[in-house]
């Protein structure tokens, strides 16, 4: 059985520290220095590509399609941000109100410090990695602490990312709940924490000891709503690829469908179909389908399918971290499997009648982390959209979302706060700071006491005048309107 050395409780204050101590040598503000990092990581995973999926098949069983896109998805991403990071760095002029001028406004992005990932064992590298690049983009150190549960992959990261990254900005910790406790009592500049949300309470509650901004990514069950105006091959196509890759642990994996009643049985049938299509009769000795990562989540999930009336699948062997891919029809409204996150390869279809209650039923339960509309109708699809609340949507499509660096990716409510992915990610790392640049010109006295009505009425008017966005613009503005009121204006500010 594989195993991981754990970082030292007793060390971990002299690793903050340490990482502390080298952002505040501003080493990570150059744009350069930045890039180098970024590249830095991009070489580390593709040099050690075929350790880094070894560890994945040996932690979830995963397939090489999911192997390799936790890698390409990663690099792209890192290609994406080296494109952009420039462009997103420098300065943006904001105009100014008329009564400050002349003076010039701008906004400059800085980083915000120290930063800790918390990562989770379902895709270890990308939930790791993805939040590390936006807060190596932004300019900040950084500490990560993979999940020991991947252990195999916590070991990578262990010993493959300190060869490639400065060693005295960044860091790894590697540990479970002792490690994470310590780590926790330390001040961060941001937190990034992936999981469920009883820990995510727990990390909240120590960051806002030090008033510390976090991103939590949390989950939740992520409904499908299919209507009878789509083809059902192609809507049980996908659903099925994105609910039974990598064993459902996917935190926007479709967690339960809702049909309408009428195409309930093609619906059904098109799913076993696929399920047959993709990973044959027997999926166990499939080279495609995952394993529960654990005993304790296998005994977890069996536990949900319990009781339930199984349309396709319920086989399953512990000592193997097996569950087949399984359908199961119209549970009971109150059961684990409807109000329990299912986070494995069980999904549960229930009919209905009315596009309204099925809307009503989303929306006042936890706002999930996805949500799916399976629907050629534009006014069923805005109505479900508008009906409802969640970190994403994802219209005759599943899962693939989260792959888009121009969106950005995050939870509502329950299901988590904050975002990163592209952009996002650097605007979450980085505080915009706000900077207003006065000439040595004088003051009028319109601004000093004594106040007359006359002061204040100009004022009043010089704050209800918009000036041109263009930066260029705003002085000549401001003598034309000085040269055409110059002598009611110089009378009342006292030039």
């Amino acid at each position: 059985m594989s195993t991981l050395a754990y970082t030292p409780v007793s060390d971990i204050k002299d690793v903050v520290n340490q990482v502390r101590q080298g952002f505040n040598t501003r080493a990570s503000l150059p744009l350069e220095y930045r890039k180098k990092q970024l590249q830095a990581i991009k070489r580390c995973l593709l040099d050690n590509a075929e350790q880094w999926k070894s560890g994945l098949q040996q932690d979830l069983g995963m397939d090489l399609l999911l192997q390799t896109t936790e890698v390409e998805f990663v690099v792209n991403e890192i290609n994406f941000l080296l494109d952009n990071l420039s462009t997103w760095a420098a300065p943006e002029v904001r105009s100014v109100p008329l009564y400050t001028q002349p003076a010039s406004g701008y906004i400059i992005k800085e980083p915000l410090g120290v930063v800790l990932v918390m990562g989770a064992w379902n895709y270890p590298i990308s939930l790791v990695i993805k939040p590390l690049l936006g807060a190596i983009a932004a300019g900040n150190a950084a500490i990560i602490k993979p999940s020991e549960i991947s252990v195999n992959t916590a070991r990578n990261f262990a010993t493959l990312l300190p060869k490639y990254l400065d060693p005295a900005l960044f860091a790894v910790v590697t540990g479970a709940v002792d490690q994470a406790t310590e780590l926790l009592k330390h001040k961060f500049d941001h937190i990034v924490y992936t999981g469920n949300g009883k820990v995510a309470k727990i990390v909240a509650t120590a960051a806002a000891q030090h008033l510390t901004p976090t991103t939590l990514e949390l989950g939740g069950k992520s409904p499908v709503i299919v209507d009878d105006t789509i083809s059902l091959s192609t809507a049980a196509s996908r659903i099925v690829w994105g609910k039974y890759a990598n064993a459902g642990q996917t935190c926007v994996a479709p967690d339960y469908v809702f049909v309408k009643r009428e195409v309930l049985p093609e619906f059904l049938h098109q799913l076993s179909q696929h399920i047959r299509k993709y990973y044959g009769e027997d999926p166990k000795v499939s080279p495609d389908y995952s394993r529960i990562v654990n005993l304790n989540h296998v005994n977890r999930i069996l536990d949900l399918l319990e009781g339930q009336n199984i349309y396709h699948g319920g086989n399953y062997n512990q000592a193997d971290r097996y569950i087949s891919p399984t359908i199961i029809i119209e549970p009971e409204e109150n059961s684990k499997i409807l109000t329990e996150e299912i986070f494995g390869p069980l999904l549960p279809v229930l009919p209905y009648d009315h596009l309204d209650d099925v809307i009503r039923y989303v929306s006042n339960r936890p706002k999930p982390l996805a949500l799916y509309i399976f629907s050629n109708s534009k006014s069923n699809q805005k109505k479900i959209i508008e009906g409802t609340s969640s970190g994403g949507v994802s219209i005759n499509e599943v899962v693939s979302h989260v792959s888009c660096s121009n969106l950005p990716f995050g939870g509502v409510g329950d299901s988590g706060m904050g975002s990163y992915n592209g952009k996002a990610s650097f605007d979450t790392f980085s505080h915009h700071r706000s900077v207003l640049k006065r000439s040595w010109l004088p003051d009028p006295a319109i601004r000093f006491p004594p106040f007359s009505q006359g002061k204040v009425s100009t004022v009043k008017a010089l704050a209800s005048l918009r000036i041109p966005k263009m930066k260029t613009l705003a002085i000549p503005v401001l003598i034309g309107i000085l040269l055409t009121y110059r002598k009611p204006i110089t009378r009342i500010l006292g030039f």
